[in-house]
């Protein structure tokens, strides 16, 4: 008769399990969910009322041993658990084991041992396949551990980090605004968003002007950047089209103040001679700008 393993190892692998299950299928706050506390609570009832039943069991088929199995049994089971694994799975064959497996060639007087593979390796195959069958599962039909969700999650938090930090900062306005070229790509999304309809792609000028070349029909600052900023702020005089985008809410200062380092880009690094690339044609007067 084998000795039964503990009931711990049963209640520490199911909770294991459980865990995973949620981890993957739920949200992060499982812990307080009453469905997580219930089926944990119902499967450790569950393996103690198996464990119950398996020690009546066991000492039934005990009472049938015997007085040699009934010694060796109880010798056996006063190993404790972890040392018997680990003789278990680290055990050589004794010599009579041995010729019990020995294969013989016979036509070649050649024999060797047909020995099972070591418990551990076994372990450490079957405790592999069943990881790889768990992740796939877990790829293929949930979010958990998946890189496209992870980085939209990553992305919200980013973003969420982002309009956090905007709230507490210090507004930008005309004054404090200053030209950085970090702030380029994030200017150019933003100009797409609202500028583009007016200003053509790359600010190459539509029904608004070119803003690629030398020429502005509106200076009031100067410098370009805080030009351009201004602009933003207050709108045009002589065209209602071009509106304030800062005083009616569409953009904050710090929002303008990224799409005045995308127009000072490609005005005064990029494209200086915008009309021979295509651009639309010089409006107003050739601006002598302080940088």
């Amino acid at each position: 008769m084998k000795t039964r393993t503990p009931i711990f190892i049963y209640i520490t692998a199911a909770v294991i399990s459980i865990v995973i299950i949620f981890q993957m299928s739920a949200d992060a706050d499982y812990l307080r969910s009453p469905y997580f506390w219930g089926l944990t609570v119902s499967v450790v009832l569950l393996l103690l009322i198996m464990d119950a039943i398996s020690d009546l069991v066991e000492n039934d088929n005990f009472k049938n041993l015997s007085d040699e199995e009934k010694r060796a049994f109880l010798k056996e089971r006063s190993i404790p658990y972890f040392q018997r694994l680990w003789q278990s799975a680290f055990r050589r064959q004794s010599p009579t084991e041995e010729k019990e497996i020995l294969i013989d060639h016979g036509f070649d007087g050649i024999t060797e041992l047909d020995n099972a593979l070591p418990k551990w390796w076994l372990g450490l195959f079957y405790f592999t396949m069943v990881s790889c069958a768990v992740y796939l599962i877990a790829f293929a039909f949930t979010d958990y551990a998946h890189p496209d969700v992870e980085f939209r999650d990553e992305n919200k938090m980013a973003l969420a980090s982002i309009k956090a930090y905007e709230k507490t900062a210090p507004v930008v306005d005309l004054q404090s605004a200053v030209y950085n070229a970090d702030l380029i790509a994030e200017g150019e999304q933003i100009f797409k968003t609202n500028c583009v309809s007016c200003h053509s792609e790359g600010g190459k000028g539509g029904i608004g002007p070119n803003l690629t070349d030398k020429n502005w029909i509106n200076i009031k600052q100067k410098s370009l950047f805080k030009n351009v900023f201004w602009m933003l702020e207050n709108g045009s005089p002589n065209n209602p089209a071009m509106r304030p985008f800062i005083k009616d809410g569409t953009i904050t200062g710090r929002d303008a103040e990224k799409v005045a380092a995308y127009i000072y880009h490609i005005n005064r690094e990029k494209s200086p001679i915008a009309q021979a690339e295509g651009g639309a044609a010089p409006q107003g007067e050739v601006a002598d700008w302080q940088e």
